[in-house]
């Protein structure tokens, strides 16, 4: 475990759960930020790793309501996905930012959880979608607006998105009003969209999503939910996008429906 941790950080097994900060190592050299939130009992040892959307950081105000509200269920890791906050590198729009989710379950577990789900939001939830069919080794996956597909025009919203990321006017605007470095690759692969991995998933699934996104309609949920082996759908009235739209009452069934899948025996 600890040589998913960056070079300058503390042995991870003298570590205690106490609020922290700490830099991490994907496997491909990119180095991130995360940050752990301990959870309500000390004693408990499920952890909630946590992917944010497109622009959004571990430091939006946002996502640390986020952590504090599911950490009465569970510890929460945050991390900073690649090109985003205070991670390095650049995003590439959910195909490598399953190493970043990777190298948070290993920081989950060098902390002492043994049982680790993960929850992501919009582009986080495509990635720990991936990531739980192609690296697995996690309990149970949550995905909140989640995009079935790639390269999804069909809304105004990804139809700016697309202009912003594919063009260099684009890429500038977001580095500088949004702290987000976009590959100019854009997407550099083709790689296994959620709505195919959600088919080899083989642990519980949470699919979370609103009838009022104006970024992916209800069927992108439904795709991602019919093809999974184990999945649970809650289509939420009035509930709009990802971390915007998220209310505490939400985050803590979320929370709570971890728990219950993660219960051991």
């Amino acid at each position: 475990m600890a040589d998913r941790l960056a070079p300058d950080a503390p042995d991870a097994a003298r570590t205690a759960r106490t609020g922290q900060r700490r830099r991490l190592l994907a496997a491909d050299g990119t180095v991130l930020q995360g940050e752990h939130f301990p959870g309500a009992d000390p004693d408990d040892d499920l952890a909630v790793v946590v992917a944010h959307g497109f622009t959004q950081n571990s430091r939006s105000p946002k996502m640390r309501l986020i952590a504090g509200w599911l950490s009465q269920s569970a510890g929460v890791v945050l991390i900073d996905l690649r090109g985003h906050g205070r991670s390095r590198g650049h995003s590439t729009l959910g195909w490598r930012e399953v190493l970043d989710v990777d190298a948070a379950i290993d920081w989950a577990h060098a902390l002492g959880y043994r049982r680790v789900a993960t929850v992501g939001f919009s582009l986080g939830s495509a990635v720990v979608v991936r990531h739980a069919a192609l690296h697995r080794g996690v309990h149970a996956v949550v995905a909140v607006s989640v995009p079935g597909e790639w390269h999804y025009r069909g809304t105004a919203a990804m139809r700016t998105l697309h202009r912003l990321i594919l063009t260099r006017v684009g890429r500038t605007v977001l580095r500088l009003t949004r702290r987000t470095r976009v590959s100019p690759a854009g997407w550099a692969a083709d790689p296994i969209d959620a709505r195919a991995a959600a088919a080899e998933v083989d642990v519980p699934l949470l699919v979370v999503h609103g009838d009022e996104d104006d970024y992916f309609p209800l069927h992108h949920a439904w795709h991602v939910h019919s093809a999974a082996g184990d999945a649970t759908l809650w289509l939420e009235r009035g509930f709009g996008h990802a971390e915007a739209g998220a209310t505490e009452p939400l985050i803590r069934r979320i929370g709570a429906w971890v728990v219950e899948q993660t219960r051991e025996e």
